[in-house]
């Protein structure tokens, strides 16, 4: 069955000095890149204030780019507490954002976003941003960050279709 109309997903990589996003739009078995760019904050703020601008700017980019889903990639714990810990308040104003705009929210690990665009559960960013210009040759990224988010979108996509196959054939 086809897709009437388009589902617009953003992407969202987590993070507390840059948090990336992107916003692509996909429609039956085509997918095709909307935005994407990245919200900072500043490092002389203390954290409260740096969390509020993450929550800021990607609140606007929301209410900017209207996305049906959101995607965000689930965080890694590394060997500094502290850092882990910033990187995890991060992820949550990305997580609470689309869900205060309504938004289901889905969360995917690293290696299952690199599996879903470069076929591999391993690879490093110069081949995600690779595949991520071939699938969607218009795409354009200011940063890691950006590309990343677009990669996450690009995942939920391929999980989304396969979740709604399940049900459609579930319904049977």
């Amino acid at each position: 069955m086809l897709q009437e109309t388009p589902i617009r997903i953003i992407g969202i990589d987590p993070g507390l000095r840059r948090t990336g996003w992107g916003v692509v739009e996909t429609q039956g078995n085509s997918l095709r890149f909307v935005a994407s760019g990245t919200v900072t904050s500043d490092a002389k703020l203390d954290l409260a204030s740096r969390l509020k601008q993450l929550y800021d700017g990607l609140s606007q980019i929301v209410h900017s780019f209207r996305p049906d889903e959101a995607a965000v990639e689930q965080t890694f714990v590394n060997k500094d507490a502290v850092a882990t810990l910033k990187l995890g308040q991060a992820r949550g104003i990305a997580l609470l954002v689309p869900s205060l705009a309504g938004l289901p929210v889905a969360e995917y690990a690293p290696n299952a976003v690199k599996k879903a665009v470069i076929g591999v559960g391993h690879g490093d960013k110069k081949q995600i941003h690779m595949m991520v210009k071939v699938l969607l040759p218009k795409a354009t990224f200011d940063t890691d960050d950006a590309a990343d988010a677009i990669a996450i979108a690009i995942c939920h996509t391929h999980h989304r279709q396969s979740a709604h196959s399940r049900a459609a054939l579930a319904g049977l």
